[in-house]
């Protein structure tokens, strides 16, 4: 049995395992409820401090956060008008 993902996990690995397009990417946005954790994260962590847990949770949403911003810019390099996209020169091949 495979243990139990943080909601952020299970919604990349849903988007991603669903094939979306560069473009889908570049809009993808997490939940509010993932988004409403991080941010209660992140204020805990500048007023109360984090348990071990807490801060590991934080930890692994920031890898994410890191993650999808790199793949977003990487996206955008496949958009079919993109200057240096490998579908546009795959067009320019096919036009010739």
């Amino acid at each position: 049995m495979m243990p139990s993902l943080p909601i952020a996990y299970e919604e990349i690995i849903n988007f991603f395992a669903a094939g979306p397009s560069p473009q889908h990417i570049i809009n993808f946005q997490p939940s509010a409820t993932v988004q409403d954790r991080v941010a209660d994260l992140i204020f805990q962590e500048k007023t109360t401090g984090l348990s071990n847990n807490e801060k590991s949770e934080l930890d692994h949403y920031l890898l994410l956060e890191h993650i999808l911003r790199l793949t977003k810019a990487r996206a955008y390099d496949h958009l079919p008008d993109a200057p240096n996209s490998n579908v546009a020169a795959e067009d320019n091949l096919t036009e010739s």
